[in-house]
């Protein structure tokens, strides 16, 4: 890998966050990420550096969003 591909990925890696970071804002745990990931409800990236999962800001926010909007198509 050359130095202007590492320095492509370390830019981008600006839009995602950690498991940990991921599962505090979802207000779930790590696990249940795994899970769902597992499942395909939300899906993970992996750092190309170390292997371990992260995951998309946007794609965070869209699925908030869309948890929250059944939630009130349900009234709960």
């Amino acid at each position: 890998m050359s130095n202007v591909d590492i320095c492509k990925i370390m830019k981008n890696l600006k839009d995602y966050i950690t498991v940990k970071q991921a599962a505090e804002i979802l207000g779930v745990s790590p696990l249940t990420l795994r899970r769902w990931d597992k499942a395909g409800k939300l899906r993970s990236y992996r750092n190309p550096a170390n292997n371990y999962r992260l995951y998309r800001k946007d794609e965070l926010k869209f699925f908030l969003k869309k948890v929250a909007k059944k939630r009130s198509m349900h009234g709960s």
